[in-house]
């Protein structure tokens, strides 16, 4: 463990950011990680748990202890070595993932919880700098093929496993560049996409190969400038299929004016500012400078929302949340070691936004095609059930208006033309178990991710890659020496 006493001696270490004004002029990233003194400290307060929690709090398992002792050791190659057998991309998770296994920390009872996040933020950062990461080939070739469609993390982590596996790794993506969401949906200034291309270049390096802009289904479905390969000719390529496309169908909000120019979905806007930050001139980009934004959604794609809008220089920013507020601080013997509900507020809320919670929309109404305003009434919870407030109804100024409501599930076009079985959400239909896991209703077709499991975080969407990694080395070699 670190220090016997550490967790008596030391507070929990906050990662630092640029202040408001200044960060708000740019799109990159600007949380400063922890120093090297800063992680031995906030590694020295790991008590070593008989039960470490954490652990089970992890999607992929990280073994926090043991690397939390490595830092605090200052033995950060293998704390690096202990954190890259679990997870495949660090980087991503230690900026972006909202850190499940700190809640489940022994700490968090009573105190502040160690700083997890941090301390993998800063681990992966030190590897890369100091050249420990490098591209690990496999010694010899099984002789298969696999194709996955999807390059976010869930495809990313399960094209890194197979390829280390010794088989021949297809990647297709239907956008211009690797990376899926995380390239397209986060914002720079959570995620630079830096970050990605120099994974994307050590997957090349162990020998997959990446098919961008590339749509599989019909060519009538594709973009300008896409190519397309039938789900047919790509079952018979290769030996095996994994599905590791997103969730991206966006939850609509069918109310009157919902066809107003200025209603978009949160995934109409995002993207386009990211293309813009990569150098790509979009002619009808959307906007935000000098309008009455409202963002309806209280997750973290609204608050990306919120984040870009103050950046492109907004008049105002409102969020909206359908709940009620949750409370300032959780019940903690109520809810640890699990996720509490409990109101949590973004860098980008520090930003510049109001919020509004237990509020819905009825309407959206404006001139000449273009929104102006939109209606709300006011909600409240009754036996279980979200029902309106008499004399609540409101009107909002509204020049841009995001939809931010989550995602209802994958694009069924993909699904429907394999023949795979879909679950009533309408995402592919496949186990987690140990025999037969990942596995769809047709032969060599396997499915992982949002794709699978629906809209989630992204370091569910790496577990699930490795493990289906896993499942389909099985499928492919009859055993496998993958982890799970």
């Amino acid at each position: 463990m670190g220090k016997v006493t550490g967790f008596l001696e030391f507070a929990r270490i906050e990662e630092s950011s640029e202040c408001v004004p200044q960060r708000l002029r740019h799109y990159k990233e600007f949380v400063h990680g922890l120093t090297p003194a800063q992680a031995h400290q906030q590694s020295a307060r790991c008590m070593d748990c008989g039960t470490p929690f954490c652990h089970n709090g992890c999607p992929v398992n990280n073994v926090i202890p043991d690397f939390n002792d490595l830092v605090y050791r200052d033995d950060w190659k293998r704390a690096s070595e202990v954190l890259l057998s679990t997870n495949n991309f660090p980087e991503f998770t230690g900026r972006i993932c909202p850190a499940p296994c700190e809640a489940a920390c022994t700490l968090n009872i009573n105190l502040q919880p160690v700083g997890i996040k941090s301390i993998e933020h800063a681990i992966i950062d030190r590897a890369w700098a100091e050249g420990w990461i490098r591209p690990q080939p496999a010694a010899q070739t099984t002789g298969k093929t696999v194709a996955i469609i999807g390059s976010g993390p869930a495809g990313l982590a399960a094209a890194q496993q197979l390829a280390r596996a010794g088989h021949a790794v297809t990647v297709f993506e239907k956008n211009e560049r690797p990376g899926g969401l995380l390239r397209y949906g986060i914002p720079d200034f959570k995620l630079d996409k830096t970050h990605i291309d120099r994974r994307v270049a050590q997957l090349a390096a162990e020998g997959v190969v990446f098919r961008t802009s590339t749509l599989v289904g019909s060519a009538q479905d594709a973009a300008p400038g896409m190519t397309t390969i039938s789900p047919e000719e790509l079952q018979a390529s290769f030996d095996a299929v994994l599905l590791a496309g997103g969730a991206e169908r966006s939850r609509d909000l069918p109310v009157p004016g919902r066809e107003l120019a200025g209603v978009h979905f949160a995934m109409e806007y995002l993207p386009q500012q990211n293309r813009i930050n990569a150098g790509v001139q979009l002619p009808r980009a959307i906007n935000a400078k000098d309008k009455h934004v409202i963002v309806i959604g209280g997750g973290d794609t609204g608050s990306d929302c919120v984040g870009t809008a103050n950046r492109q220089g907004a008049a105002s920013v409102v969020q909206f949340e359908l709940m009620p507020m949750p409370p300032q601080q959780e019940n903690k013997p109520l809810t640890w070691p699990y996720w509490p509900i409990r109101l949590r507020t973004s860098t980008s809320h520090e930003e510049g936004c109001d919020r509004e919670f237990a509020i819905a929309t009825q309407a959206f109404h404006g001139e000449n095609g273009q929104v102006q305003k939109l209606t709300t009434v006011r909600v409240e919870m009754q036996d279980g059930k979200l029902v309106e407030v008499e004399g609540s109804m409101q009107q909002w100024r509204a020049d841009l208006v995001l939809l931010a409501m989550g995602f209802t599930g994958p694009q069924p076009a993909l699904l429907e033309s394999l023949g795979v079985t879909t679950d009533a959400r309408g995402n592919a239909q496949a186990s987690t178990s140990v025999v037969g896991g990942y596995a769809t209703n047709v032969p060599g077709v396997f499915a992982a991710g949002d794709m699978r499991r629906g809209q989630s975080l992204i370091v569910w969407a790496i577990r699930e890659g490795r493990q289906a990694a896993r499942a389909v080395d099985e499928f492919l070699m009859g055993s496998s020496q993958l982890p799970r």
